[in-house]
């Protein structure tokens, strides 16, 4: 028993120290990691699979690994004990923090109103832990919205993600689960690109074409292409944006859950996804700087694009570190043009603060209950303290917050109504 904890431990311990930035040394490595760090062979706490946890999300968001109480690389939930009234999730990666499940706002947009809320439970992708407190199934929407099937009271970390991770990507492209070593994470700009009989993990570990279902019983035909930096668990004011590049493939990974969404046919498609831009949308999305504002800005991190003819990883890699790239008629909108992969802070999981707010960011601040003059009306604040809504646009408090003085709906990034 002291030998399992004690390697535990130094799985730990080597990825507090060395990170996922670095090839050699991260848990996962880009494929399956070391198993006694989710598996205890004599004193397992799961009824399947020996999980050193009651289940998998509980393993793989323990406070040792993605559940850390702290900010920083590779955590991505909260846990509900570091997160007080008026105090944000911690991380501030791409994909969102899970901790804004645990986030219910309530406010009175003005005198005579009803009451609005904004539950938790609908800014995210509700992971199921059981040795987590408040981490519960969705109880609104038992299957995912969009005509999905699986069931909401087992989803999980494993559900999106292959924590046996064994697709990877080869020397010449192509996508497999053998025909050479994985030898590091195919996720970040500073990944090591394999040479000849090698191969590099998949963007994340995500499951795709060649994985098994995980659990809820859900198969991908899907490949999901991206790359990241690897600094990406940052605030993106004076730290500067995390840089990415969406590839091929994006939204019809979403469509393997929420397959109406990606369906013309659909009542539930009622707004294009997976649609090439025109040249004069993708003239408008490099012009537009702010509300009243043109010229020409970095590519933006909360209205992101996709390339969905890109699959190569060093292309990839080279969009991912052009801040200044610019949209083009390969470009396309795709789900997470709009929303986070995990949560955010808002409702639906979108990016900014589309749902029944007239701005984003008011009078040159960020708007928060404990905001000064018109940023603290209710209307704006919708229950949040300035630290929150920063937080959900993964800013600091104190980070300039960027675009327009009075700032609407990024919604205008592309169709420029403002």
């Amino acid at each position: 028993m002291k030998i399992v904890k004690i390697s535990m431990l130094l799985v730990a311990a080597a990825v507090v120290i060395f990170g996922l930035g670095t090839t050699s040394f991260a848990f996962h490595s880009g494929g399956v990691a070391e198993c006694m760090g989710c598996h205890n062979i004599h004193d397992a706490q799961s009824t399947s699979a020996l999980l050193m946890a009651q289940d998998v999300t509980s393993t793989c968001a323990n406070a040792s690994c993605h559940g850390a109480p702290s900010a920083g690389s590779y955590h991505i939930l909260t846990p509900q004990a570091s997160m007080g009234a008026g105090v944000p999730p911690l991380n501030k990666t791409p994909g969102g923090d899970f901790g804004w499940l645990l986030k219910t706002y309530t406010w009175v947009p003005r005198a005579g109103a009803a009451v609005e809320t904004s539950a938790g439970a609908g800014h995210g992708h509700n992971v199921v832990a059981l040795d987590l407190a408040g981490y519960i199934a969705d109880p609104v929407n038992l299957t995912p919205p969009g005509g999905g099937t699986m069931d909401a009271t087992v989803f999980s970390c494993n559900s999106c993600h292959d924590q046996h991770g064994q697709m990877r990507r080869l020397s010449d492209g192509s996508v497999s689960t053998t025909g050479g070593p994985i030898i590091g994470s195919g996720s970040y700009t500073n990944s090591t690109a394999p040479a000849a009989g090698q191969a590099v993990g998949m963007y994340r570990l995500l499951r795709g074409q060649y994985s098994a279902a995980g659990t809820g019983g859900v198969t991908f035909s899907a490949n999901f292409n991206a790359v990241v930096a690897s600094t990406y668990n940052k605030a993106e004011g004076t730290d500067g944006r995390t840089q990415m590049a969406f590839g091929a493939g994006v939204s019809d990974w979403c469509a393997t859950c929420h397959p109406d969404m990606l369906s013309a046919t659909s009542a539930k498609h009622t707004h294009p996804t997976n649609q090439g831009f025109s040249a004069n949308l993708a003239a408008a999305y490099n012009a537009y700087v702010g509300s009243g504002l043109t010229g020409n800005p970095e590519f933006d991190t909360y209205a992101p694009y996709s390339n969905d003819n890109i699959t190569d990883l060093a292309t990839l890699k080279s969009d991912a570190t052009n801040s200044m790239r610019d949209a083009s008629t390969t470009s396309k909108v795709m789900c997470l043009s709009c929303h986070r992969a995990h949560a955010s802070g808002f409702g639906k999981m979108v990016r900014w603060n589309a749902l029944g707010n007239e701005f984003i960011w008011v009078d040159g601040m960020f708007p928060g209950t404990d905001a000064t003059g018109i940023s603290s009306q209710a209307k704006y604040a919708q229950g949040r303290t300035v630290a929150e809504t920063a937080a959900a646009y993964n800013k600091k408090a104190t980070d300039a917050p960027g675009y327009s003085t009075y700032q609407r709906s990024l919604c205008n990034k592309c169709h420029v109504k403002d």
